[in-house]
């Protein structure tokens, strides 16, 4: 029997779901509070009584789910900000939070086919130990809670690149080319490993602590990921799948 890749063994123990319908989106709202509001304190959960954590970009936003196959869970979120169709000059939350300096790069990027990245996130049992594998979203060290086989365990640390994946699947089905993010200097270097090299086009801000604005084009990030590792532009692309035309 041939050796699986990493895309079929990450698909062996989860699957990415676009959350279009209300109940999926519910789930979303969830997990967001849990990680953004108990878990991170990002955000404060006296404003979210119902237990879900929603703004007003979630209308006209994309959002996808990772569920644990195994557990039935929902383990971890992400969305794209997409331009509101009612009003395509509405800022990104970026726009509004952070100074934007390079403004020459920005009109090279029209403003119907650029999102902002945002909402990226997983669940505290899945974040890595200490001295696990790289590759998570969160620089925390916290214990795992669940005990994986051997192979799952190392197929987790593969979430950040799912996240990803789940990104550029979102900006295959809206037409986005580009990518907004406001991030933390040790997250940019996290992905930078990956061969996801955002741009900074601003100084730091101090948004939820100190964040940098930042662009990517998506083709230029998955021709960067495929020198650095095919693999990993494998999964991104579920194998050449998915990608913005």
């Amino acid at each position: 029997m041939p050796e699986m890749n990493d895309t079929a063994i990450f698909n062996k123990y989860f699957e990415m779901i676009p959350a279009i319908s209300d109940e999926l989106k519910h789930e979303v709202y969830k997990l967001r509070y849990q990680v953004y509001c108990v878990e991170m304190g990002f955000q404060n959960p006296e404003e979210f009584p119902e237990g879900i954590e929603f703004d007003e970009y979630d209308p006209h936003s994309s959002h996808y789910l990772i569920r644990h196959r195994g557990l039935g869970i929902y383990i971890a979120t992400t969305r794209l900000i997409l331009p509101d169709a009612n009003n395509r000059e509405k800022p990104f939350p970026m726009e509004k939070h952070s100074q934007i300096d390079n403004v020459n790069l920005l009109k090279t990027m029209p403003r119907h086919n650029l999102a902002e990245l945002s909402r990226f996130c997983v669940s505290k049992e899945f974040r890595r130990r200490k001295n696990e594998q790289q590759l998570l979203t969160t620089i925390d060290a916290v214990d795992l809670e669940i005990i994986f086989e051997q192979e799952e365990k190392m197929i987790s640390s593969h979430l950040t690149l799912a996240l990803f994946a789940c990104a550029i699947k979102m900006s295959s089905e809206n037409n986005i080319h580009y990518w907004y993010a406001i991030m933390e200097p040790a997250l940019m270097r996290v992905f930078s490993a990956l061969g996801i090299h955002f741009v900074g086009i601003g100084p730091l801000v101090d948004y939820h602590g100190l964040r940098q604005p930042c662009v990517i084009k998506v083709d230029e990030l998955l021709d960067s990921v495929a020198k650095k590792d095919l693999n990993y532009w494998n999964m991104l692309t579920n194998n050449g799948e998915f990608r913005p035309r």
